[in-house]
């Protein structure tokens, strides 16, 4: 299986073959640091996977392909959305190409894939994939997420959705998958735990090709969540409303049901619904005022989850190259220096708790008309949201990870 890359190293032409870089000393002054991108490019899941190319290529650009006064070579890998690929091309990344460091995956399930690979190859690692346990019950030490957990986001809008909007029965559906069931899961333990009550689960396989046999069999309530990825839950609206059930329901979303990506292809059907990220092109942070503009006039679309996820990524790694002087081939020092990172970027100051995930901003977002352009406006914001939200970690990881059956629901309407 063949490795797309993408070389930004100027004059490095005799130096593209990874046997070469191999071969050279273990840190010279002149040598590229290289860094592999696990991403989707084909499959359902591709619109996001080529924004994470896409905005990570920009950040490198933007610094003259340079990070901490050392040339940067970038090298993408499709996997796909299979995790066996996904496997495959991690193991081609560092053992063929002599990666540094891993960037990506996008899905949960393709990180549980690689989970014990990244640990037996001790290859740091920036996850944009949401799989909760690797920062959790099976904390992995090489292992760094500066995007959330799949429940991250969930938990405020649960919150929200209870004691602000005063939803009292709702109903989730999203992917067949980790992200799906563990998002889902969260913002039902939430919600619950706030007096609400979930009437009714649905989950649909990722790349199913009709959403009308779940809308039809949705029973009354205030209001739906969708725990959805790439452009499905534009894919499920479209048919919710083609159904003629947006007048009798009200819709709300998680990180990626209605991410900026698929915004662009949606009209008056998207208008007003509310949901939880921890970025949108429209914040203020101060790096986002350079990073949004410029994809938008490059791409002709607002950056959303999928490309923030490895621009916020690169201001992580590029912070964390600086505090080790560039020497990333001392690997635990350089995992050492990911982990302590606290920098500002286009989503907000991100700074990582003690199993390496992200404690940072969430935001409440509402889609609105800007420009003649749909856009996530920001309503509310969330500071520094832990993953284990107000439960505290002792109690939180006392229980299961979040799954379709944890946890339980008790007030589903037959």
């Amino acid at each position: 299986m063949r490795i797309s890359r993408r070389n930004f190293v100027a004059g490095a032409a005799g130096l593209g073959l990874s046997t070469a870089l191999a071969s050279r000393p273990v840190h010279a002054a002149d040598e590229s640091i290289r860094i592999g991108l696990l991403t989707i490019k084909t499959g359902p899941l591709a619109s996001g996977g080529i924004d994470m190319e896409r905005a990570l290529i920009m950040y490198l650009k933007e610094r003259d392909n340079k990070l901490a006064g050392r040339a940067v070579e970038l090298i993408s890998a499709d996997t796909a959305g299979v995790p066996a690929t996904a496997r495959t091309k991690t193991q081609e990344l560092v053992e063929k190409n002599k990666v540094h460091c891993l960037i990506g995956p996008l899905a949960a399930f393709e990180a549980l894939a690689i989970d014990d690979y990244i640990r037996q190859a001790q290859i740091p690692t920036l996850s944009v994939a949401a799989a909760e346990d690797m920062t959790q019950r099976s904390a992995n030490p090489w292992f760094v997420r500066a995007t959330s957990t799949s429940s991250q986001c969930a938990h405020p809008l649960g919150e929200y959705a209870a004691k602000e909007l005063k939803y009292k029965k709702m109903i989730t559906i999203g992917d067949d998958i980790a992200y799906g069931h563990e998002m889902c899961a969260g913002f039902q333990r939430v919600f619950e735990d706030n007096g609400g009550k979930i009437v009714q689960k649905l989950f649909s396989p990722l790349a199913v090709p009709d959403y009308g046999t779940y809308v039809g069999q949705l029973k009354e309530a205030d209001a739906i969540f969708l725990g959805f990825a790439g452009s499905n839950g534009f894919r499920f609206l479209r048919q919710f409303v083609d159904y003629g059930m947006k007048d009798k329901m009200t819709v709300i979303g998680g990180m990626t049901a209605l991410d900026e990506a698929v915004l662009r292809n949606m009209g008056d059907e998207a208008l007003n619904i509310v949901t939880t990220c921890w970025y949108s092109a429209e914040l203020e942070a101060k790096p986002n005022l350079t990073f949004a503009p410029a994809f938008r006039k490059e791409f002709k679309y607002d950056p959303g989850f999928y490309a923030a996820s490895t621009y916020v990524n690169g201001a992580v790694l590029e912070a964390a190259i600086k505090a080790v002087d560039g020497k990333v081939e001392d690997k635990k020092a350089f995992m050492a220096a990911l982990r302590k990172v606290n920098v500002d970027t286009a989503r907000g100051p991100v700074k990582f708790d003690d199993t390496g995930n992200v404690v940072g901003n969430v935001y409440l977002r509402k889609v609105t008309r800007k420009d003649g352009r749909l856009v996530n406006s920001v309503f509310k914001t969330y500071p520094d949201v832990s993953q284990f939200w107000t439960y505290g970690k002792e109690a939180f990881l006392a229980n299961p990870v979040y799954s379709r059956d944890y946890p339980p629901a008790k007030n589903l309407e037959k």
